[in-house]
């Protein structure tokens, strides 16, 4: 049994990682729930009964055998070093550490391998990297990749419970007849705020030089980390969309071999974390009402692409709370607690 902390428990993702503790089986004997001194004091609810949060220092975090960081980058920068140094395992969700040479960058349908390799800190990827990566890497393993374009319909969830009170009060707005008031989307903290009810949004974190958001490079650089293949070709557009949870990709891949749509298929349907949903003469497709709450990443939409050699299209749906984020930080955790029974 262990004790295991999650640090900013009472956010978004943190309070997902403490439901996928226990849903996916981590085996926890004492259990750490720390935020904030705003939301230190408040109660969560687990299977093991009412919790009271802690303000997240060291000192309430000592002894802890798995600690999941779920606080920002800051806070991961600040605790995850000292916490590795005590012999305490760290899974951080943050951008700290994803793309540090020294701390391997995980999805366990993927790369559980370099999660073993560990010197005590494990970065969880983005939440958009880890829903294309699932769907992808059994295409890359088989066929190989040489080309890779990425847009994403992301939920606003994916931006915080701010970003869900802000679609919810414009929509409301928006069907009373009245002006909405943005003041969160794109970035909460920018100059400029623009209506998310009824309207999509390109712009996914903060621009770079080169006209690209660092969502969009995140995605290209931690993609080429997992995959360990600094060579593969690789283009994102990310996109605010009003929906409140999970994200939609649509993902056009370029293979090195030639592929058939009857042999992906086989290989997606047979592949761990993965739900093949794809026959649209039936109206059957990802769509992510039928994904929220779930760990599997469902792709559908299979075709081929005619305007390029052995390239195809797919649609990728996932719970980027579940799966892109908490379920995904859990299932390192296990995988490597089986590891030392």
């Amino acid at each position: 049994m262990l004790k295991v902390a999650v640090v900013g428990a009472t956010g978004a993702v943190g309070r997902e990682v403490v439901s996928a503790i226990f849903d996916l089986g981590l085996p926890v004997s004492d259990l750490v729930l720390s935020s904030s001194p705003r939301s230190a004091g408040s109660k969560v609810f687990t299977p093991m009964g009412e919790v009271t949060v802690v303000n997240t220092e060291l000192s309430v975090l000592e002894g802890v055998d798995i600690a999941f960081l779920a606080a920002g980058s800051s806070v991961s920068r600040e605790l995850a070093p000292e916490l590795a140094q005590r012999g305490t395992l760290v899974i951080d969700n943050s951008s700290a550490f994803r793309m540090d040479p020294e701390v391997p960058l995980v999805v366990p349908e993927v790369n559980i391998d370099a999660a073993r390799e560990n010197r005590g800190i494990v970065a969880n990827p983005n939440c958009s990297t880890i829903i294309a990566i699932v769907a992808v890497a059994p295409i890359y393993s088989r066929w190989g990749l040489e080309r890779m374009v990425v847009s994403t319909y992301q939920a606003v969830s994916g931006a915080g419970y701010a970003a869900i009170e802000a679609l919810e009060a414009e929509s409301r707005a928006v069907l009373a007849g009245a002006d909405p008031e943005p003041s969160v989307l794109p970035i909460k903290s920018a100059d400029v705020h623009h209506q998310i009810a009824f309207n999509v949004i390109p712009h996914v974190d903060s621009f770079c030089d080169d006209g690209y958001t660092r969502e969009e490079h995140k995605m290209t650089y931690e993609i080429r980390k997992i995959l360990q293949d600094e060579s593969l070709s690789i283009s994102a557009t990310t996109v605010r969309v009003p929906v409140f949870r999970s994200h939609s990709e649509s993902i056009n891949l370029q293979t090195r071999e030639k592929a058939t749509m009857d042999e992906v298929r086989d290989v997606l349907a047979s592949s761990p974390g993965i739900r093949l949903v794809d026959d649209p003469q039936k109206f059957l497709y990802p769509m992510p009402v039928h994904v929220s709450g779930k760990d599997d990443v469902e792709v559908g939409r299979l075709r081929e692409d005619p305007s390029a050699p052995n390239a195809m299209w797919l649609w990728v749906v996932g719970d980027q709370l579940r799966k892109g984020a908490a379920s995904n930080a859990v299932q390192i955790g296990l995988a490597l607690y089986n590891d030392r029974r």
